[in-house]
């Protein structure tokens, strides 16, 4: 999992948006409650953006260098899917920068 700490180094900010209360956001919920405190911990200065808002579906925007952004829906995916889909985005940053 080291590239948990290479958020910052790969990404300029990473935004999740999820419903407070909607059953298809409780997993996004869930994700961000166990591994909210772990990404800051290792990535201190690096924005991360919780945003919630009623009736939205989960989603979760990364932004990289240059402004370029992508968008993945998360409803419907597990907390590790919601892991290992942060993880794939990561490795887009680093291909951006390549």
């Amino acid at each position: 999992m080291a590239w948990r700490g290479q958020l910052s180094q790969n990404l300029k900010e990473l935004r999740i948006l999820l419903c407070q209360s909607s059953p298809s956001s409780s997993t996004a919920r869930a994700f961000v409650e166990k591994n909210y405190k772990d990404l800051k911990t290792l990535n201190p200065k690096f924005p991360i953006l919780i945003r919630e808002c009623r009736g939205i579906e989960p989603q979760m925007w990364a932004r990289f260098d240059f402004g370029v952004e992508r968008g993945v829906r998360l409803e419907g995916l597990s907390e590790a899917q919601i892991s290992k889909t942060l993880e794939d985005l990561v490795k887009v940053g680093v291909s951006l920068k390549a």
